[in-house]
């Protein structure tokens, strides 16, 4: 499995590679990439914290503009970064500034206030996020405080989890209030093969629960670098079991990685060709699906009309 390599607990990991492969289908208009982060270049206006499980280099708003562009990805979803814990500050200003193409996941603590969240709101956060994988993120204690917190918004909880540890929270995660995405298709290595219990809870939170996937992260639980080959078995069975809540998104820029690990964001995009052959179901997880839960346009006047005033 690619997996993060550390020196200590803020090892300093590989920067995203500068150039980006050539679709391998056509893109649509109105494509999302539904995970990606932002690291702002001045480290002493939103220094990390202390906590953090590594330190991520420079990846500011117009490196990761640039990145959806040569993606061919009309909008796109910031999640707020581990290494900055709580404080949003870089991530809002982004979305403050491209308020057509960007929507965003937060991260916060239980005594948030309702003001916070509401100006949160207005800019275009639409998400919470639950992490116990990195240091610095909130984890499941907080998880149906948060989700009371946010559901006359209309918000969503996001878990960065191992899906292995699924069965025992299942009880929790079933009762919440608002809708579910976990990421990185359960980040658990994919050696195991699909029956694995951990697995098997996920798809169960699928089917019968109707949380949401997100098709990312191949690089993060494949042992078959650079095609993630093995993979593809279990993109296809979450795409059959609910093909309209399904997301993709590139996680760029692939943070905590060393640089022989680092994925060329192009042929990361690239591997849902492998994963739904067919036109008309990556139209609904690259467009449709986003649409809907982030609230994005959908028709072509619409986003011409976004795009134009964005």
């Amino acid at each position: 499995m690619i997996s993060s390599a550390s020196s200590g607990p803020a090892w300093l990991c590989a920067a995203p590679l500068p150039d980006v492969a050539e679709p391998a289908f056509r893109v649509p208009l109105g494509a999302v990439d539904t995970h990606a982060h932002v690291v702002a270049a001045n480290a002493d206006a939103y220094p990390m914290v202390a906590e953090r499980s590594y330190t991520p280099p420079p990846a500011p708003e117009e490196k990761y503009l640039a990145m959806l562009d040569a993606c061919g990805m009309t909008y796109g979803v910031l999640v707020q970064i581990s290494v900055y814990g709580t404080d949003n500050r870089y991530m809002l200003e982004v979305l403050r500034r491209n308020p057509q193409r960007l929507r965003g996941v937060a991260v916060v603590s239980p005594e948030v206030s309702d003001d916070e969240l509401e100006a949160m709101h207005a800019v275009g956060v639409r998400c919470l996020r639950i992490n116990v994988l990195f240091g610095g993120g909130i984890g499941f204690a907080a998880m149906e405080a948060l989700a009371r917190r946010i559901k006359d918004l209309g918000w969503h909880l996001q878990f960065l989890m191992d899906v292995e540890t699924l069965p025992e929270l299942m009880p929790r995660m079933m009762k919440l209030p608002v809708p579910g995405v976990v990421d990185h298709m359960g980040h658990t290595p994919v050696r195991g093969g699909i029956a694995t219990p951990g697995f098997a809870a996920l798809r169960h939170l699928v089917t019968d629960h109707g949380y949401w996937v997100k098709l990312s992260g191949a690089y993060r639980i494949s042992d078959k670098a650079p095609a993630f080959e093995d993979v593809v078995p279990f993109a296809q069975t979450l795409i059959q079991d609910a093909p309209d809540r399904m997301l993709w998104g590139s996680d760029w820029p692939h943070v905590s990685l060393m640089p022989e690990r680092m994925p060329d964001t192009g042929r990361l995009r690239n591997l849902i060709v492998d994963w739904a052959p067919e036109e008309a179901i990556r139209h609904m997880i690259l467009v449709t699906n986003p649409a809907r839960l982030y609230g994005f346009p959908e028709s072509h006047d619409a986003i011409a009309s976004a795009n134009a005033n964005g």
